[in-house]
């Protein structure tokens, strides 16, 4: 609990807590050869394509156990829910 003086008055406040929406899980199926990365089986998300090939980059670039690397180009195409991610380098 706080006050807080705003313009000669207080008013009391207090923290609660937000509840925030879960994160969406999903199983990806992936072929990898060389510099590039057929992604299928995105599930369908209510966001802008651009958003989705946004979030395929930052999963992919330089993950975790040693895979990944810097992200040249994502193709996504909504309607087949398969992308593309081609990395700079092969590995």
């Amino acid at each position: 609990k706080h006050t807080v003086n705003l313009d000669n008055n207080t008013v009391d406040v207090r923290v609660v807590p937000v509840p925030l929406d879960m994160g969406v899980k999903f199983e990806l199926h992936v072929t990898i050869s060389g510099r590039k990365i057929n992604v299928s089986n995105i599930p369908e998300l209510p966001i802008p394509e651009d958003w989705m090939r946004d979030k395929l980059e930052l999963n992919f670039y330089k993950t975790q156990q040693g895979g990944g690397g810097e992200i040249e180009n994502v193709t996504y195409d909504n309607e087949s829910r398969t992308a593309v991610i081609t990395f700079l380098r092969p590995g």
